[in-house]
């Protein structure tokens, strides 16, 4: 079992930054890709990013490369959001997949535990 907690969500300005934060426990949890997806009210979930179990690969949405960077440190991943748009707006998920896997999948089905999620509004 992963458990995953995200933290770091709120309102900010557009043009600003955020730093969200995904504190990961469980036995497989440093063995896992890890990914942020994405839910804006009235539209499907979406994949944000993802990043590979030794932190040394990452792939994101054309949407927010440059803007956003993931990355990762022993049990917590982070993202860091840059240059935000009000469309950035949505709740954040945490994501824990495959164990050791050579690919970064985008797609919401190969990710088996998740957080709870975290807020971001971005006003214009």
């Amino acid at each position: 079992q992963v458990q995953l907690v995200e933290s770091g969500g709120g309102l900010v300005q557009a043009g600003g930054s955020l730093r969200l934060s995904c504190a990961a426990s469980g036995r497989t949890s440093r063995s896992r890709t890890m990914a942020w997806f994405r839910q804006a009210p009235g539209k499907e979930r979406e994949f944000v990013a993802a990043i590979n179990w030794s932190g040394g690969s990452t792939y994101y949405v054309d949407s927010v490369k440059g803007r956003f960077t993931i990355s990762r440190d022993n049990a917590k991943m982070y993202l860091e959001m840059n240059a935000l748009k009000p469309e950035d707006t949505a709740v954040y998920y945490c994501a824990a997949g495959p164990v050791y896997s050579p690919t970064l999948p985008t797609k919401e089905e190969t990710y088996d535990y998740w957080g709870q999620g975290t807020q971001v509004i971005v006003s214009s």
